[in-house]
C-alpha cells in the first residue's frame, strides 16, 4: 500500500517557534461530503469500469485516498447514513432497518450526537443538501440533528422533477428547505442541489463549515440528464446499463461543479473531501432489475454479500494526505465521524463510537483497525474477522444458511467453508451473538 501522508497542517502550524509577533490560529479545515446512492461497488473507472464516464468522483479517488475494502455499515439507506453520521453501528444508533415516510413512526434518535452537532458546537455553519431518510418527525429532521440549514427530500427516494414520492399511497410532496415544504415543479432536483450547495459554499467561504452532499443518485427513479442518455445511447451500452450509467454520470457532473466551486473560492487546499456509496447497486424493479455492477464481488443491494457492502470511497485533504493513496486496509463509514474530529480539532462525542480515525489506518504500522465488523439487516447477519466472513441468512422456519468465506483468498464468496471449518464458524457466531448483547446495552 502507497501510505505516505502528511503532518497534518494543525500540528505542523503548532510546532513553528514563535516570532514575536502575535499569529493567526491555522483556518480549520471544511469538509465536504459527498455519498451517492446505490451505486455499485466498481461503478467508477479507478475502481475498473471500462464504461462509465466518472471523470469527477475519479478526481477525488485519484487526489486523495482511494479504499479498495471499505465497508458500508449497511446494505440499505437509511442504517447506512446513521453509521456516518454517528460513527456508531445502525444498530446502536437506533436505526436498525429504513425509516418509513411517516412523521409517526421512529427516525434517528433526538438523543444521537451526529457529526453535525460535534461540529457545530466546534463553531462549524452545517448543511446538508439531498436525501435525508432518517425521519420525518421534527424531532428527527436534520434541523433537530446539528445541521443550520438544511434542502431536500426528507423520505427514501422523490421523482426528480415534480418531486413526490409515488412508490406507496398516499403520494405526497417532499422537497423542503429547514422545515417548511418549498415548491419546485418541473426543476431538477439535482440541479437543485448544486445550486444550494453552491451557494453555501459562497456564503461560508470565509469559516469553517460541513456540506453534507447526499445525492439520490443513481437511485431509482432513473432520469439522467438528456445528454448522458443520448451518449450512452451512442456508446451501445446495453439496457438497463445505460439508463443507470446516465444517472452515475448525471451525479458525477454534479460532483464535478462543486469541486470547482472549492477550487474558485481557493478552498481546494483547506477542505476535507470525502466520497462514498451508501451501499451497493439495486437490482429492483424499478431499476430494471439492474443496471449497476459489483465486478467481482457476489450480491448487491440488501444482501450482505461483499456487493451489497463493499463500496467505492476516498477522502481527500492535500494539507494531510498523500495524492495518489491507495489503502487496502479495512475500513467502514462509521469511520469518518472520528476521521473528521481528529482533523477538525473537534472533541468526539462522549459515547461508544464504533470507528476509528482513518488517520491511522492509512499510516498506521499495519494493526488492523477493526479486527471485527459487524452487519445486520433484516434477518442476515454478517460478521468479518480479519480474513474470514461470516453470512447467516435466515429462511422462515427452516434452519438458517450459514456460510464461510475466506473473503482475502475468495473475495467473489463462491466457496462455502462452514462444513470445513467448523470451529471458524462458531468462533465467528460468537463474536456476533456478544456483539448483539453489547449494543442492546447501550
Amino acid at each position: 500500500m502507497n501510505n505516505r501522508i502528511f503532518p497534518g497542517m494543525l500540528g505542523m502550524l503548532a510546532c513553528l517557534p514563535l516570532t514575536g509577533a502575535a499569529q493567526e490560529p491555522p483556518r480549520r479545515p471544511n469538509v465536504v461530503i459527498f455519498l451517492t446512492d446505490d451505486q455499485g461497488s466498481v461503478d467508477l473507472n479507478c475502481y475498473g469500469s471500462h464504461d462509465l464516464a466518472t471523470p469527477n468522483m475519479d478526481r477525488i479517488c485519484n487526489t486523495g485516498v482511494r479504499f479498495t475494502q471499505f465497508y458500508a455499515a449497511s446494505s440499505i439507506s437509511s442504517p447506512s447514513r446513521a453509521a456516518l453520521l454517528t460513527g456508531r453501528y445502525p444498530q446502536r444508533a437506533g436505526v436498525p432497518a429504513l425509516v418509513a415516510p411517516d412523521p409517526q413512526k421512529p427516525g434517528l434518535p433526538a438523543s444521537e450526537v451526529t457529526l453535525a452537532e460535534m461540529l457545530r458546537d466546534n463553531g462549524y455553519r452545517t448543511a446538508l443538501i439531498g436525501k435525508w431518510h432518517l425521519g420525518h418527525a421534527v424531532e428527527s429532521q436534520p434541523n433537530a440533528q446539528g445541521f443550520d440549514y438544511f434542502f431536500g427530500h426528507l423520505g427514501g427516494c422523490i421523482d426528480n422533477y415534480s418531486h413526490y414520492f409515488y412508490w406507496n399511497g398516499p403520494n405526497r410532496h417532499d422537497l423542503h428547505r429547514n422545515g417548511e415544504e418549498v415548491w419546485y415543479a418541473g426543476r431538477n432536483f439535482s440541479e437543485l442541489m448544486v445550486e444550494e450547495s453552491l451557494r453555501f459554499i459562497e456564503e461560508n467561504r470565509e469559516r469553517p463549515f460541513l456540506l453534507c452532499f447526499m445525492s439520490n443518485y443513481p437511485h431509482y427513479p432513473l432520469q439522467g440528464d438528456d445528454s448522458w442518455r443520448e451518449y450512452y445511447t451512442a456508446q451501445g451500452t446495453p439496457h438497463p446499463r445505460d439508463k443507470y450509467a446516465a444517472m452515475v454520470s448525471t451525479v458525477d457532473q454534479r460532483i464535478g461543479a462543486v469541486l470547482d466551486k472549492l477550487d474558485e473560492e481557493g478552498l481546494a487546499d483547506d477542505t476535507i473531501v470525502i466520497f462514498m456509496s451508501d451501499n451497493g447497486h439495486s437490482t429492483e424493479e424499478r431499476t430494471f432489475g439492474g443496471g449497476g455492477s459489483a465486478g467481482i464481488f457476489r450480491g448487491n443491494k440488501f444482501t450482505l454479500y461483499e456487493g451489497g457492502i463493499r463500496v467505492p470511497a476516498a477522502i481527500r485533504y492535500p494539507r494531510v494526505f498523500a495524492p495518489g493513496t491507495v489503502c487496502d486496509r479495512v475500513a467502514t463509514g462509521c469511520d469518518w465521524l472520528p476521521t473528521i474530529a481528529e482533523l477538525c480539532g473537534a472533541t468526539l462525542p462522549d459515547r461508544t463510537i464504533d470507528g476509528r480515525s482513518l488517520v491511522e489506518t492509512v499510516n498506521g504500522d499495519g494493526t488492523p483497525q477493526h479486527p471485527v465488523l459487524h452487519w445486520a439487516t433484516g434477518k442476515i447477519w454478517a460478521v468479518r474477522k480479519g480474513d474470514y466472513k461470516l453470512v447467516c441468512t435466515a429462511n422462515g422456519k427452516e434452519a438458517p444458511t450459514i456460510e464461510l468465506f475466506h473473503i482475502v483468498n475468495d473475495p467473489s464468496e463462491s466457496k462455502n467453508l462452514a462444513a470445513e471449518l467448523p470451529d471458524k464458524v462458531e468462533e465467528l457466531r460468537a463474536e456476533h451473538d456478544a456483539w448483539v448483547e453489547e449494543v442492546k446495552q447501550d
